[in-house]
C-alpha cells in the first residue's frame, strides 16, 4: 500500500510546485470553505480497537490528516485533508481515524463529504495497524457509496492506499501538480526497468486521457477547490425545475447534411441555463457526461458527440456513460439524454476490449434508474445502441424527436443495400445512388421511421427544436423525483 517512497527525495515536490501549493491542509480546507467557515473535527482514536480515548496534544499535529466542517455556498459539507508536511502526508492509525470520523459526519448530517488529497500511502513504521487503518478508510467510503456524494480532490502525489481512496468516491478532480498513482517511479523502475517520472506515470495526461481514473483536470489548485464548490453545490442543493423554462431556439445548431460531424457542445451549451461541469471531456469523448442545470434544477447529461467516432458508442463510452447515469441515479439527479448514434463501433478491436460486456454495464445502468430520464433523438438513433441510450424498452420517462430524426435498426441506405445486394448488383454504376435511393425510401415506409416509432408510442412526441428546453423540463418537472437505492461501485 506504500507505493509512493516516502524517502525525502522520492517524496519531494519540484521546488517550483512547491511554492505554488499552500501545504498547510488547514489553509486548504479553508480556502474550500466559505470564508470563515471551517470548523475543526475532533477526532478520537481508538487504538487496538478500544474504546475512543481523547487524543494526546499534538496528535492532529502529528495525524498527517486534518479533518473540518464548514459551509460551501452556504451548505453544509464535511472535509479531511492530508497533511503533506508530515510524512508526506502517509496514512497511519491516527490519520485513517480522523477520516473516518468525517465520513460518520457526512453520513450522519446527510452531506457531502470532499477529500484533499496529497499523501505517499501507509505509514511504512507502523507497519500492518497503518494497513489495517487504511482498510478501515476503505469500508467507511464503500458503506458511505450512494448515501452521500463523496469528491476528492488530489492536490500533490496521492500514491498507494492514497491512490484506491480517490478511486472510490464519485468524482475525482486533479490539479496540475496532482499525481496518482499504485506505486511511485522508483519502484516501477527497480521492478519492471520502466525509466518514467510521476507526470507521465500518474499525471493529468494519462489519467484524463487513458485510464478514465479523473473526471475533471485543472491547472492551480485554485481552480481544482472551485470545482469541487461547485460540483458539491449542484449535487447539494439540487434546486428545483421551472415548468415554464425559458427557450431558446436550438434550431441551426446541427448542420444541414445528416452526414456531416458536428460538435454536440454547441446543443449541450445552449440547452443547460450554464455550460456546467463537463465530466472526462478528454476520454471516451464519443459521449460527453455533464452536471449541470436545466430550468434551475441540476441534471445529467449524456449526450452522443458526432465529433467523435461519428458519435457511435464503444466500450470505453459505454463503460464512463454506464458509471455517470448510476451515480446521477444514486444521488437522484434527473437524466436528459441526447442522442445521435449510429449505432456501436465495429472491430476485432472492440471485441477484445470488452464492448459486449461494458456495453451490458450502459444497459443495466439505464434499465435500473429510477430519477427522471428523458431521451431526446436530434439526428439518428440505431441498432443496438438506440436501445441503449435511454430508450423506451429500458423506461424512459419520456423520449422525443427533432423533426427528420431517424429510428431504424440501421440507416436506410445501408439496410437496402444489404436486403437488396443481388438487385443492386445489376444495376449500372451510373444509375446505383438513384436505385438505393428509390429502395431506401420504399425500406423507409414498409419498416417505419419516426412517425412508425409514434405510432407504436417508443416515441412520445416529435417536438421542434425551438420547444426542446420547455419540453423535457416539463418532462422532468412532472415525473415522480425518485432515486436509486443502490451504491457507486466505480465501474
Amino acid at each position: 500500500m506504500t507505493a509512493l517512497d516516502q524517502s525525502p527525495a522520492a517524496a519531494a515536490v519540484p521546488a517550483q510546485a512547491a511554492a505554488m501549493l499552500p501545504r498547510d491542509p488547514r489553509e486548504r480546507l479553508a480556502a474550500l470553505f466559505d470564508p470563515g467557515t471551517l470548523e475543526d473535527l475532533p477526532v478520537s482514536v481508538s487504538p487496538g480497537g478500544r474504546p475512543p480515548q481523547t487524543p494526546p496534544r499534538g496528535h492532529e499535529e502529528r495525524s498527517g490528516t486534518v479533518a473540518g466542517t464548514g459551509l460551501v455556498h452556504g451548505l453544509s459539507v464535511v472535509a479531511f485533508a492530508s497533511d503533506a508536511r508530515v510524512q508526506g502526508g502517509a496514512m497511519g492509525t491516527a490519520g485513517c481515524a480522523a477520516i473516518v470520523a468525517a465520513y460518520s459526519e457526512a453520513l450522519a448530517r446527510g452531506v457531502p463529504i470532499v477529500g484533499l488529497w496529497h499523501s505517499g500511502g501507509a505509514r511504512l513504521a507502523e507497519g500492518v495497524a497503518s494497513l489495517h487503518a487504511v482498510g478501515t478508510v476503505f469500508a467507511a467510503m464503500t458503506q458511505a457509496s450512494g448515501r452521500v456524494p463523496q469528491i476528492s480532490v488530489v492536490l500533490g502525489p496521492a500514491a498507494g492506499g492514497a491512490a484506491y481512496g480517490p478511486a472510490l468516491t464519485d468524482l475525482v478532480i486533479l490539479s496540475g501538480q496532482g499525481r496518482i498513482f499504485v506505486t511511485g517511479p522508483d519502484v516501477v523502475r527497480s521492478v519492471t526497468g520502466e525509466d518514467v517520472d510521476m507526470e507521465r506515470l500518474g499525471g493529468p495526461e494519462p489519467h484524463s486521457r487513458r485510464s478514465g481514473v479523473v473526471h475533471v483536470v485543472t491547472s492551480t489548485d485554485a481552480e481544482a477547490l472551485d470545482r469541487a464548490r461547485e460540483l458539491a453545490a449542484m449535487l447539494s442543493d439540487q434546486g428545483k425545475i421551472a415548468e415554464d423554462a425559458e427557450e431558446r431556439d436550438l434550431s441551426g445548431l446541427l448542420p444541414d447534411s445528416a452526414r456531416r460531424a458536428y460538435d454536440v457542445h454547441l446543443l449541450t451549451s445552449k440547452l443547460l441555463d450554464t455550460p456546467g461541469v463537463e465530466l472526462h471531456p478528454r476520454w471516451a469523448p464519443n459521449v460527453v457526461t455533464i452536471l449541470g442545470r436545466l430550468a434551475g434544477r441540476t441534471v445529467g447529461v449524456v449526450a452522443s458527440n458526432p465529433m467523435r467516432l461519428g458519435g457511435c458508442l464503444d466500450a470505453a463510452s459505454a463503460e464512463k456513460a454506464a458509471r455517470f447515469v448510476r451515480m446521477c441515479d444514486a444521488f437522484g439527479v434527473p437524466l436528459v439524454v441526447l442522442v445521435d448514434v449510429p449505432g456501436y463501433l465495429p472491430g476485432v478491436g472492440q471485441e477484445w476490449d470488452g464492448v459486449v460486456r461494458r456495453g451490458a454495464k450502459l444497459l443495466h445502468a439505464f434499465a435500473e434508474a429510477t430519477v427522471p430520464r428523458v431521451t431526446l433523438v436530434t439526428r439518428k438513433a440505431f441498432g443496438g445502441a438506440y436501445i441503449a441510450m435511454n430508450s423506451r424498452a429500458l423506461g424512459a420517462t419520456r423520449v422525443f424527436a427533432w423533426p427528420g430524426a431517424e429510428i431504424a435498426v440501421m440507416g436506410a441506405v445501408a439496410a437496402v443495400r444489404i436486403l437488396h445486394r443481388r438487385t443492386l448488383a445489376t444495376v449500372p454504376p451510373e444509375q446505383l445512388h438513384e436505385a438505393e435511393t428509390k429502395l431506401a425510401a420504399e425500406h423507409e415506409a414498409t419498416a417505419g421511421g419516426l412517425q412508425r416509432a409514434v405510432d407504436l408510442g417508443v416515441v412520445d412526441a416529435i417536438i421542434e427544436p425551438s420547444q426542446t428546453r420547455r419540453e423535457l423540463a416539463r418532462a422532468i418537472a412532472e415525473a415522480p423525483q425518485l432515486k436509486g437505492n443502490h451504491a457507486n461501485i466505480p465501474l
